[in-house]
């Protein structure tokens, strides 16, 4: 891997003419990837959900301007590669950034891309058009417009110089769109230009897709289709791996305590344990009394036993962290020295006597306590902490009922902040502070959950984006995270880690290192077999 200083050192002129070449082997084409899923996908279209549940089934229906190489395991600058883009180029003074655009590819229905289809897209992500809501909007804070120079080159204007804006595009959750496919049928029969077409959506059972055999990357996809099936049940999920009936595990889906059963299980098969970007946290309605008292909130960060969570639910693996990704596995987050003196990470005893304390300042005591809903996803990864949460909160007179929700009902909640407290997992889809800062704590953002709104963290958030120099950028990002920790904005309980497995058989799969939102194109996947 080159240094930190080599990868910025590409922001200011990249051209790259070719597409990464797949791996060396004698590659069959031919059958059906059969993958496990959790859930049902909230719906088909990636600009407007918030959930890996969407992202790793539909990825492969769409290109990018640009992505992470899908066979380079760790997403960084240095792995990104032209999509529909062929080559891209920063002005001088960091306020454009043009691409060329790839020619003779087509839609799913056959209508020819072009670089409308690509305004088309940034105007929707800069809330132009008519999408239900818009997740990532707060990536593109920065972006003015997007300007086409004929049908295939297209310039995106910024504000200031932002050197992670490639990084955003590529990826899974920057897919580019159609102009003549409306919003709503995106959601329900969605177009791409990517290797397989959609087939259905079936709620309770799975999602569909098959082969695009007008694919604009010659011999790709091998696979005739792939299939999601969807067992709500993690157990019966694993035996059924186990057992041969799948093909691969969802990708995030086996523990560390279920990958020692499946290695005696399925000792065939192959597993990739790594950190998956995702942080399990508390998100409080900060406008919902008594929680906006800040005393109540900073109590409720006080009694956290991160130590605890993170032996009982990954046996010790997963990491402490503040908002970023820490290192190893991330570039910008806070090492562990760093985390020392903020709020809720020292000594658990002493800081559950602080809690209480502050508990009894707001009118609360043994005799006395605030009973709450907790909210939670209705799925293992979610339910699993949120048991562990209300008894942590139990320590400091509060009285948590678990209230679990289905996917669909559970990300219009949090949008919409109809919630009270809830116990969270928030993915960072590319590791780097512009993604974890504007789209989790900036105002306004749709995934600020707890509407956390620090006028001057904001003007921060732009300061440190903006910053060329690399090792600026880190101490100022290092700071802003201590300060958000500090804020309450949103305590981060872990970042967690995770593998996925696949039969021997499933050839072509690389499972990112860094983020589980990057990696599903699938379309260098083949079975020998």
């Amino acid at each position: 891997m080159k240094s930190r200083t080599s990868w910025y050192a590409l922001l200011s002129v990249v051209t790259a003419l070719s597409v990464t070449a797949s791996p060396g082997w004698a590659q069959k084409s031919g059958g059906v990837l059969r993958i496990q899923h959790m859930d049902t996908p909230p719906s088909a279209s990636i600009h407007e959900e918030a959930t890996v549940s969407t992202a790793v089934p539909f990825m492969s229906l769409y290109n990018n301007l640009v992505m992470f190489d899908q066979n380079v395991p760790r997403n960084s600058f240095e792995s990104i590669v032209p999509d529909l883009a062929t080559s891209w180029a920063w002005s001088d003074d960091g306020r454009k950034l043009t691409f060329k655009l790839r020619e003779g590819v087509k839609w799913h229905d056959g209508k020819p891309f072009t670089s409308k289809d690509v305004v088309c897209t940034i105007d929707l992500l800069l809330g132009k058009g008519d999408l239900r809501r818009n997740p990532r909007g707060a990536w593109y804070g920065n972006v003015e417009k997007a300007t086409a120079q004929g049908d295939f080159e297209v310039t995106l204007h910024v504000k200031h110089r932002q050197p992670a804006l490639l990084a955003l595009l590529a990826s899974g959750y920057s897919p580019i769109y159609p102009c003549h496919v409306s919003a709503a049928d995106m959601r329900r029969r969605p177009i791409g230009t990517g290797p397989f077409k959609f087939v259905e959506l079936k709620m309770n059972e799975g999602v569909k897709l098959a082969k695009n055999k007008d694919y604009w990357k010659k011999g790709r996809p091998y696979l005739d289709a792939i299939e999601f099936t969807i067992i709500p049940d993690r157990s019966t999920r694993m035996l059924s791996f186990a057992s041969g009936k799948y093909d691969m595990t969802f990708p995030t889906d086996v523990t560390v305590p279920l990958l020692k059963n499946l290695k005696k299980d399925a000792p065939h098969a192959q597993c990739t344990m790594r950190a998956t970007g995702v942080s399990t946290n508390l998100i409080v309605n900060r406008e919902m009394p008594p929680f906006d008292d800040p005393r109540i909130r900073r109590a409720m960060a006080l009694s956290l036993d991160r130590k605890a969570f993170i032996d009982i639910l990954s046996e010790g693996e997963a990491k402490m962290g503040g908002a970023l990704l820490p290192p190893p596995d991330g570039v910008w987050g806070l090492p562990s020295d760093q985390l020392e003196g903020i709020v809720g990470y020292g000594d658990v005893a002493k800081s559950r006597d602080e809690a209480r304390e502050l508990m009894k300042q707001a009118g609360y005591g043994p005799d006395k306590r605030l009973k709450i809903k907790v909210s939670t996803r209705n799925i293992a990864p979610f339910r699993d902490p949120a048991t562990i949460l209300i008894d942590h909160l139990k320590q400091i007179y509060i009285d948590g009922e678990l209230e679990v929700i289905d996917t669909s009902v559970y990300y219009n909640r949090v949008f919409k902040k109809d919630y009270v407290v809830a116990l969270n997992l928030t993915g960072t889809a590319v590791d780097d502070p512009d993604v974890a800062f504007f789209e989790g704590y900036a105002c306004g953002s749709l995934r600020n959950y707890n509407n956390y709104c620090n006028a001057e963290m904001t003007k921060l958030f732009e300061a440190q984006s903006q910053e060329t120099d690399q090792k600026k950028r880190m101490k100022m990002a290092w700071e802003i995270d201590r300060k958000l920790q500090e804020d309450i904005a949103r305590p981060i309980i872990a970042h967690n880690r995770a593998a996925g497995c696949w039969q021997p058989y499933v050839k072509g799969i690389t499972l990112h290192v860094n983020s589980i939102y990057n990696g599903a194109r699938f379309e260098d996947v083949w079975l020998d077999r």
